[in-house]
């Protein structure tokens, strides 16, 4: 960076005496990280612009002062130890944004951004940019593109988790199994309840999308089911 901005005319002591080359470094970091950032404000996630840009100049600065300090006179210290702080450090900070509920795992996504943006922080903390900016040019595909793919995925062989309240007699249940294999889906019974005078089946079903709405309807449309909900 130092060599990039006295190319540009920028006298040596002048690089030298503003940290010039520190302040383009945070830029640099700046700027990738708010280019990520950008797709996560625009897809709604809770880790937006600001959040993603933060890191990715924290990780850089972070990076940046644990090799100038190792580099000190007279100061003898492992160059990398501040900078492997960074990784534990993001890890809490990942494990917040993701949550569990109702049978599934959300924020995964966004734990896994928020890694690789601080790898891409230390990466140009530590003069690494080609690496920093070709990492940057993988997560913009891999969240946009790679997120097509998967809703495509999706509309084909979605999996969802569906209970349906039936009543405890043995004809009730009867009924249930003979609903569910009218469609295309593949459809598991992975447990019944008893819950008073009602039986409470747990299934998991594999196919379309489509055909999950109309399992969907033809259930709740079944009188014998006497309470629906699907995850």
């Amino acid at each position: 960076m130092t060599d990039f901005l006295i190319s540009l005319g920028i006298p040596e002591s002048i690089v030298e005496a503003l940290r010039l080359a520190t302040l383009g470094r945070l830029l640099l970091a700046s700027v990738l990280g708010g280019i990520i950032g950008m797709e996560r404000e625009m897809s709604g996630k809770p880790a937006g612009l600001r959040t993603v840009l933060l890191i990715c100049v924290g990780a850089a600065l972070f990076t940046e002062l644990s090799v100038r300090m190792a580099g000190i006179d007279g100061f003898r210290g492992d160059p990398a130890r501040l900078a492997a702080q960074i990784v534990p450090g993001i890890g809490f900070i990942g494990a917040g944004a993701i949550l569990h509920g109702r049978g599934k795992v959300t924020g995964l996504t966004t734990a896994a951004t928020l890694w690789t943006v601080t790898a891409i922080g230390i990466a140009v903390g530590s003069g690494a940019y080609l690496e920093a900016v070709g990492t940057t040019l993988l997560v913009l595909f891999t969240l946009f593109m790679l997120a097509k793919f998967e809703a495509w995925v999706a509309r084909h062989r979605a999996h969802r988790r569906y209970v349906a309240a039936v009543g405890s007699e043995r004809a009730d249940y009867d009924r249930l199994e003979e609903a569910l294999h009218q469609g295309k889906l593949t459809v598991r019974i992975e447990g019944v309840e008893r819950r008073g005078e009602t039986l409470e089946v747990h299934l998991r079903a594999i196919g379309p999308a489509v055909d999950h709405d109309d399992l969907f309807r033809r259930l709740a449309k079944d009188p014998a089911i006497r309470h629906l909900r699907r995850s």
